[in-house]
């Protein structure tokens, strides 16, 4: 996998300041994307151990509330693939940090479903996941007054609680960590 760029302090893409890293490659192609160069999946750099090594060592401070996981696309598949030793490295050693996702992949019609999307990781990868905000950026729909996302289409999921329930649990705004227990 390749990345575009590590934000090292992000206040933008999650709540508190985060680690942010932008993945490359994703097939989407919405109009008026932010980040359209990064619909190469070659562009940037390959993701080496060095540089989860770096993410992992800049969230130890206690301002820093977690990782967040930009694209590109994170749920491209090669990308879930490569992504998943950060996401459980990270939750192993710091399970109070939060992890969320940003997807143009619907978490209920592609993600939990047979889709182009999923693969041998993606459940794996999901329980690492805390908080996800789907859906494709719709220009049409663009409003800079959202938090936290682009578009008004695009929902914030309460992942955890979401797998519990069944169905889709939208974010309260509050960011307790809890358990998957069924």
């Amino acid at each position: 996998m390749n990345y575009a760029d590590i934000k090292w302090v992000d206040v933008a893409n999650g709540p508190g300041v985060r680690v942010s890293l932008f993945v490359s490659g994703c097939t989407h192609h919405c109009p008026g994307c932010f980040n359209e160069e990064a619909w190469d999946f070659g562009y940037g750099r390959p993701f080496t151990k060095a540089d989860e090594d770096k993410i992992v060592a800049a969230l130890a401070p206690a301002h820093i509330k977690g990782l967040s996981l930009l694209g590109g696309e994170p749920f491209e598949p090669d990308n879930q693939r490569a992504l998943l030793p950060l996401v459980r490295r990270v939750k192993e050693t710091y399970p109070d940090k939060t992890i969320w996702c940003y997807s143009g992949y619907l978490l209920d019609r592609e993600l939990l479903l047979p889709s182009r999307a999923r693969c041998e990781v993606t459940d794996s990868l999901l329980l690492c996941i805390d908080i996800l905000v789907d859906g494709p950026f719709i220009e049409a729909q663009k409003d800079l007054n959202l938090r936290f996302r682009g578009s008004a289409n695009q929902r914030i999921i309460d992942v955890r609680r979401t797998l519990i329930s069944g169905s889709v649990v939208l974010w309260d705004g509050e960011m307790t960590i809890r358990p998957i227990t069924k």
